[in-house]
C-alpha cells in the first residue's frame, strides 16, 4: 500500500482482529484490511497528535481474545525509516517508536499494534509537557457521572482560564485534555492536576473522588491525573480500541456534551473520519497555556 513516498507490505489482510457487537448497520467483525483502510483515512486528523510524541503500543495480533502486548522497546526488524527516540528509564534507557507519518501509522496497524498511547510531552522535551489530562473515570456502566463531572470540570478549568477539550475514551470514561506550553516539568503538572482534581471533588464530595483505591470511591466517579507523569501515557485521539464494534477514542465538541447519544464508545471506526473532519477542536490546542497564573487563581479559590 502506498503511504506518502514509501509502501507499506500489508501481511494477512483478511484476518479478522476485532469481532462486531451486532449493532444495528454495523459490521460483525474489523479484519486487519478495515483497520488500516480506518486509519489511512484518519490519518490527516490523527499525526498532529502523534508527531515528535514517544508511544506506547498496544497489540492484539490474534484480536481481543489472544494475547495482549504493551510494547515500548522499539524492535530491531522495525524500518530504518520509522523514527526513534532513547529516553531515560530508571536503571537505564527505552527506545520509543514515534509516529511522524502516514507511513509508519499504517506500519504499526501491520504490526496489530491499533492503539496506540502517547507521552505528553514530544521528543524535543521529554521532561516537559504539553499536554494535561484529566481522565474521568466512571464507578460502573452508568455515563450520566462522567458528563456530569466533565461539565463540572470544564466550568473550574474555565474559571481558571484554561482552554480545555473533551474526548471519549472508546472504552468507559472521557479524557480532558488541556494544551501547555511546555514550561512545566511534570512534577509541577502533576502537583497542579491533582489540585485541581482535589478542588473539584472537596467540593462535590458526594459524587467525585480522587481515592486511587477503588475500595474508597464509594461508588464516586474517580478523577485521574497518574497519567500526568514522566513516561506515563493516555490514548491517542482517533485510536481504535480493542473492544467488539471498534469503539474509537474521539475528540468531541462541548456542545455534543449533552447529546442524548453520547457515550465512551459513541464513536467506532464506521464513523469516527466523519467526527474528525468537524474539527471538533478547532483552535483549542493552538491556545497553549502557562500553569503559574492558573496556579495563582486556584489558591485565590482555595483560599
Amino acid at each position: 500500500m502506498r503511504a506518502g513516498r514509501r509502501t507499506v507490505e500489508i501481511h494477512r489482510p483478511g484476518k479478522v482482529l476485532l469481532p462486531g457487537d451486532g449493532g444495528a448497520g454495523r459490521p460483525q467483525e474489523y479484519t486487519k484490511g478495515d483497520l488500516v483502510d480506518y486509519y489511512r483515512a484518519v490519518a490527516p486528523f490523527m499525526l498532529p497528535h502523534l508527531r515528535g510524541r514517544p508511544l506506547m503500543l498496544e497489540r492484539y495480533p490474534d484480536g481481543p481474545d489472544g494475547p495482549r502486548f504493551m510494547q515500548k522497546n522499539t524492535p530491531d526488524h522495525y524500518p530504518e525509516w520509522i523514527t526513534r527516540v532513547e529516553v531515560a528509564k530508571e536503571g537505564g534507557t527505552v527506545c520509543h517508536t514515534v509516529c511522524d507519518d502516514q507511513a509508519t501509522l499504517l506500519y504499526l496497524v501491520d504490526q496489530a499494534a491499533f492503539t496506540l498511547h502517547r507521552w505528553l510531552s514530544r521528543t524535543t522535551a521529554v521532561d516537559r509537557p504539553d499536554r494535561l489530562v484529566f481522565d474521568l473515570d466512571p464507578p460502573g456502566d452508568d455515563f450520566a457521572p462522567v458528563r456530569e463531572a466533565a461539565f463540572l470540570l470544564s466550568e473550574l478549568l474555565g474559571e481558571l482560564r484554561l482552554p480545555c477539550a473533551p474526548m471519549t475514551t472508546g472504552s468507559r470514561g472521557l479524557h480532558v485534555v488541556v494544551p501547555l506550553n511546555g514550561r512545566q516539568d511534570f512534577d509541577e503538572v502533576r502537583e497542579f492536576a491533582h489540585d485541581v482534581a482535589g478542588f473539584l471533588a472537596a467540593a462535590h464530595p458526594g459524587r467525585l473522588t480522587t481515592a486511587a483505591r477503588k475500595k474508597d470511591r464509594g461508588g464516586r466517579l474517580y478523577l485521574d491525573v497518574q497519567r500526568n507523569a514522566y513516561a506515563q501515557t493516555a490514548v491517542v485521539p482517533f485510536t481504535v480500541r480493542a473492544r467488539p464494534g471498534a469503539p474509537v477514542a474521539a475528540p468531541f465538541a462541548w456542545s455534543q456534551l449533552d447529546d442524548p447519544e453520547l457515550h465512551a464508545r459513541r464513536w467506532t471506526v464506521a464513523d469516527a473520519v466523519e467526527q474528525a473532519r468537524t474539527d471538533p477542536w478547532a483552535g483549542i490546542m493552538s491556545r497553549p497555556r502557562a500553569l503559574g497564573p492558573a496556579r495563582r487563581r486556584l489558591n485565590a479559590l482555595r483560599g
